[in-house]
């Protein structure tokens, strides 16, 4: 069984959505947890472009929201010059 630290989120989903806590004796109940959430907004993308993208996301082993949003960034930082 893979370990779920080298999962990707997605990866990790499908595998709960199959298996259960009890399965697995390494697995210990989480008391307190923190997080902040950041607000994002959703833009749509042609099919197309999108396979590119998923395409060349999977090639570098990332979701397509992070690759996507490292583009973003580089594209602003590079149009704040």
């Amino acid at each position: 069984m893979r370990k779920s630290k080298d999962m990707s989120i997605y990866e990790a989903s499908d595998f709960w959505d199959e298996h259960n806590f009890s399965e697995s004796d390494d697995v210990t109940e989480v008391h307190d947890v923190k997080f902040s959430l950041s607000r994002k907004k959703y833009v749509g993308i042609d099919m197309e472009i999108y396979k590119k993208i998923r395409k060349e996301a999977q090639k570098q082993n990332k979701t397509e929201d992070a690759l996507i949003g490292e583009w973003l960034r580089d594209k602003v930082s590079s149009a704040k010059r």
